[in-house]
């Protein structure tokens, strides 16, 4: 049994203050003053009671013989009591934390009994030995210590047969030497839970490396189908180009076009250089002279009103929000100028057609309409002039130079929309100062003439009958033109089907034709050097593009929508040489230009505008 009177140690002796100084330079503090006759708790109840001075015996006075232990212990109480000489009384083994004599208390004052435990001797509050006299023991009990201090305790005449910690009776021929350098208790608790988490990572690992192997045969599979998907496309679209007789022999200046035989593969391939993500384009030009995209797409951020983009050509493809006026809305056509001017023309389907300046970002000339505007485009020979196709089927002139209005407004050969304008480059075959615009609306092209007697509309023959003109592509440098159209859809009450008529899901495109034209001698008339099927936007009016490239050849880029691929096909011959994936059709604007030794094919489909690009020599 714990003595119930628990001891004191009186500071007064001056050996003890002088032990009580030394004491007191260690890190740790434990106690606190309190009065002599507050109540103190048992030695078997309070974890932190150091050395348990109640089970040592009633206070005495140390003899001669054992006065170097005593004082030892006396030294320890000190130090657990947080040691001083100012003559009070501390009790030793608080479970509260005492603070340092001159009042200052911080975090490393304090003593965690679970920071020493398994690595002191509760006796001395020393590290314990592998060797030597302070050598690790335990009792029968299983409480452990140094082996120099339990002799000690052990051999001391009132403390004879009992464990300092728990009392239990026990003999000095029952101290066992420990064979270990330290010891340290783990809990059994944390070791399950660290064992069932290790267990679960494994199953995990093994999970994913199944998912892993699952993903790669999938992706296999994958490519197998597309490979299949494109051999039965081609088969498809070659016995279709077979059925329509689209590739006939048509013979020019003793010429042969429109072979289906495949020519020379092209040395000039392009490549996917980068995808840059705009989230709500539909239309887009490219400056080459200042390395700059524009960009005209809806702003979710602000309404989901017409914002102009301008973005580098040069990584990081930096961007710069041009905010229009509310009156500029609903962007339909969007041209900058071919002279290097730093201006940008652009149609709105709300009435108006505007000038911007690239290098402030300002409107700087604004025309009403009066109707929509569906195109636009400038005048390659002089910079002065700009042209508007409507909705009503009237071709707008206007002069820069004038403000007020239209210098020429123009009816066409009927109200539908012009959906497409080009100015046709200088003919040394016309008159000086006659300036040439070709158009493309549903019935085909048109030809207008200004600046002298003839103005037009004359409806180019070379294209009647061939459907529904949806696209027109034109190339300054050569004087291209390629002509895209679908068929008619007529209904007749006298139509009866004998047999059903295989269709495609609206969407899905339909077989079409391309239509390769060229001026020759006056501006009136045209050759028709070739044409070609293929599979055309059955519903809105596509994007396609002329690429000129020197030391190669012609070619013409327009979207398959059945394989939602572009196709790059060799003119005159429409020979396939090349078909690039897109992100998703339909092909919203393609465009092509050439600068730093490098030709850039641009093509925004979705939010995506996809850069492929190829050397040039």
């Amino acid at each position: 049994m714990a003595d119930p009177h628990p001891h004191y140690v009186h500071l007064d002796d001056v050996d003890l203050q002088e032990d009580d100084e030394e004491a007191s330079e260690e890190p740790y503090v434990i106690g606190d003053v309190e009065d002599s006759e507050q109540e103190e708790p048992d030695a078997q109840t309070d974890p932190n009671y150091a050395l348990y001075l109640s089970s040592m015996g009633p206070t005495h006075e140390p003899s001669e013989a054992d006065s170097d232990f005593e004082r030892h212990l006396v030294r320890t109480a000190c130090f657990l009591g947080g040691g001083g000489g100012d003559g009070k009384r501390r009790r030793i083994g608080s479970q509260e934390t005492a603070a340092l004599d001159t009042g200052e208390s911080s975090q490393s004052s304090q003593w965690n009994p679970n920071e020493i435990d398994g690595l002191f001797c509760p006796i001395c509050l020393e590290a314990w030995t592998n060797d030597g006299d302070h050598y690790i023991c335990c009792l029968p009990c299983g409480h452990i210590f140094g082996m120099s201090c339990i002799e000690k305790w052990l051999g001391q005449s009132k403390r004879q047969g009992k464990c300092p910690q728990c009392n239990a009776k026990c003999k000095l021929n029952d101290v066992r030497k420990l064979f270990a350098s330290r010891v340290i208790s783990v809990d059994e608790e944390s070791q399950k839970r660290i064992r069932s988490l290790e267990a679960k990572c494994a199953s995990f690992e093994k999970e994913r490396a199944e998912w892993h192997q699952r993903e790669a045969e999938l992706l296999k599979g994958q490519c197998v189908l597309e490979r299949k998907i494109q051999q039965l496309m081609e088969s498809k679209a070659s016995g279709l180009i077979n059925a329509t007789g689209a590739f006939e022999r048509r013979f020019v200046s003793g010429l042969t076009f429109g072979s289906n035989t495949c020519g020379q593969a092209s040395p000039c391939r392009f490549k996917l250089e980068k995808e840059l993500h705009v989230a709500g384009a539909h239309l887009f030009d490219v400056d080459a002279s200042n390395q700059i995209l524009l960009i005209s797409r809806r702003h979710a951020g602000i309404g989901g009103k017409d914002v102009l983009t301008k973005m580098s050509l040069i990584p990081p493809y930096d961007r710069d929000d041009i905010l229009l006026p509310s009156s500029l809305n609903s962007i339909r056509d969007l041209r900058l100028s071919p002279s290097n001017t730093n201006l940008a023309l652009f149609a709105c389907l709300g009435k108006k057609l505007a000038v911007l300046s690239t290098e402030n970002n300002n409107v700087i000339v604004s025309y009403d309409l009066p109707a929509a505007a569906w195109t636009c485009s400038w005048d390659l020979n002089d910079s002065n002039y700009i042209y508007a196709g409507l909705q009503n089927g009237y071709l707008l002139v206007f002069d820069m130079r004038q403000t007020s209005g239209p210098v020429e407004s123009l009816k066409g050969l009927t109200s539908n929309p012009i959906h497409t304008v080009h100015s046709l480059s200088y003919n040394s075959a016309l008159p000086t100062g006659v300036r040439t615009v070709i158009s493309a609306s549903s019935i085909g092209l048109c030809l207008w003439n200004f600046g002298g007697a003839a103005k037009g509309p004359i409806l180019v023959p070379e294209t009647e009958n061939q459907g529904v003109c949806i696209s027109l592509a034109y190339c300054p440098r050569t004087d291209d033109i390629v002509a895209s159209y679908r068929p008619k859809v007529e209904f007749s009450d006298e139509a009866v089907l004998t047999q059903p008529t295989p269709s495609r899901a609206i969407g899905q495109g339909t077989v079409g034709s391309h239509v390769l034209l060229k001026r020759a001698g006056s501006s009136s008339h045209f050759l028709k050097l070739g044409s070609s099927s293929g599979n055309v936007c059955d519903i809105g009016l596509p994007k396609s593009a002329i690429i000129n490239i020197e030391n190669c050849g012609s070619f013409f880029a327009s979207e398959d929508k059945l394989s939602s691929e572009l196709v790059l096909e060799e003119l005159s011959s429409f020979t396939t040489v090349q078909r690039l994936n897109l992100q998703r059709s339909p092909v919203q604007d393609v465009k092509y230009t050439s600068f730093l030794r490098k030709g850039l094919l641009s093509c925004l489909n979705g939010n995506t505008l996809q850069l492929f690009s190829t050397k040039l020599s």
